[in-house]
């Protein structure tokens, strides 16, 4: 790993609790996030020094972002530089906390009694705390975020750049919590913070995410917990409590690291009744890849050469891997049928549909004999999101990446329609 003197350092650009901001004289529009090995609680009320805590919350939060990064979400995050450093996209922060919470438990009890430890909410419950230490970071309502009117690098924060902070605090915290799963691990609650990238002037995620901004319960118990709630609770700080405390942020940055690794790939197989559909076939390949899902094509007739077709069956059953058959045939769909009737894998038929036959041609896709349950998409692209659907739910970072996509198409949509009312007025 580079170490932090090998950048050319600017002005510290701010100084928080747990970290240094600088600017990179090198790489303008560019920042360094240098940590630091101190720990607090309580907007500093509680304050110690914890030897090695920059280097993990770094590898935390380098893992985390690296994480929502190859799903699709749009972060400052850029790279990692050192044990104790990131290098980010230069942003104006938004001043606000975004909290979401899957359990009731913390300050929540507090603000709402009557309400027990451990409620589960669904939907998820999203907070927003606007950031101001003097006052205990007060609670605020959406109401309040659009009076104040924040203009931040030639954004001004209204109902749009809300309503995207709002849906990808929720897609953020459950691509995360559903990471987190796979390590038997319950993610309770999470706070986050958001910037204006001063050369997009795009909102993207921001700041760190490490064990101090979440609560992560093994096995969803609390008596496990292993983020910075331990240290909150400490009734008497000692050299020895510390080293407990130093041993979960540890453990977390362990097991941050896992969430990177698929846990049980899947792959797609596509079977064409002829070569004259590659070009079909080749956009449902594409658009696997998208999902990081594996695709192999492969040229087989069910009416030409059944055999064949089934010897290739078993190929893709022998190993044990989770597979998905796409039929690509035209004319008389045979291929989908004879596969779905012969294999407990699903079947999805993507007939290429000609503008001569194919509202009759579609027919043999359509309509099965009974005990088939082959499926019949037209798009190939549709059937690969079709597909990485199927796997999604049992590889997480597919379905981390289905999960961002949505939340992609919903901004994308919402920023078109920011531009056409400013166009009308």
């Amino acid at each position: 790993m580079a170490n932090t003197t090998e950048l050319k350092l600017g002005q510290k650009l701010n100084e928080g609790k747990t970290k240094q901001i600088f600017e990179l004289v090198d790489e303008p529009g560019y920042v360094l996030v240098q940590s630091k090995d101190q720990i607090t609680a309580g907007n500093a009320v509680r304050k110690d020094q914890m030897e090695g805590k920059a280097a993990i919350a770094n590898k935390t939060t380098s893992c985390v972002f690296k994480l929502l990064q190859d799903a699709g979400f749009k972060t400052a995050f850029v790279r990692q530089h050192s044990e104790t450093a990131f290098v980010a996209s230069r942003c104006e922060m938004i001043p606000i906390e975004w909290v979401c919470r899957r359990i009731a438990t913390g300050s929540f009890l507090k603000r709402n009694p009557g309400v027990k430890e451990g409620y589960r909410f669904t939907p998820l419950k999203m907070e927003m705390f606007f950031k101001d230490d003097a006052n205990n970071d007060p609670q605020w309502s959406e109401e309040q975020l659009l009076a104040a009117g924040f203009e931040l690098a030639g954004l001004t924060i209204g109902r749009c750049e809300v309503d995207i902070m709002s849906k990808s605090t929720v897609a953020i915290f459950e691509v995360l919590e559903k990471a987190w799963a796979t390590q038997d691990c319950t993610l309770v609650d999470m706070k986050i913070e958001f910037g204006v990238n001063v050369t997009t002037k795009e909102i993207v995620l921001a700041d760190v995410i490490d064990n101090d901004s979440w609560r992560l319960w093994p096995a969803g118990d609390r008596s496990q917990q292993k983020d910075k709630q331990v240290y909150r609770d400490l009734k008497e700080v000692t050299p020895e409590a510390m080293q407990m405390v130093k041993r979960n942020f540890e453990w977390v940055a362990e097991r941050v690291k896992l969430l990177l690794e698929s846990q049980a790939k899947g792959r797609v197989v596509v079977l064409m009744g002829s070569t004259s559909d590659v070009a079909h076939c080749e956009k449902i390949r594409k658009a696997c890849g998208s999902y990081g899902i594996p695709c192999h094509l492969r040229v087989t007739s069910a009416h030409k050469g059944p055999d064949e077709t089934l010897r290739i069956k078993a190929e893709y059953e022998g190993d044990g891997i989770p597979t998905i058959f796409v039929a690509v045939a035209g004319r008389s769909n045979g291929l989908g049928p004879v596969m779905s009737g012969n294999t407990a894998y699903p079947v999805i038929n993507c007939p290429p549909i000609t503008p001569d036959w194919g509202a009759q041609d579609i027919w043999s896709s359509l309509r099965m004999p009974s005990g088939l349950g082959c499926s019949t998409v037209l798009s190939p692209e549709a059937a690969a999101q079709f597909a990485a659907q199927i796997l999604g739910l049992n590889d997480h970072l597919v379905w981390l990446k289905l999960r961002a996509s949505m939340l992609n198409t919903w901004i994308s949509l919402k920023q078109a329609d920011k531009k056409l009312q400013e166009c009308s007025l």
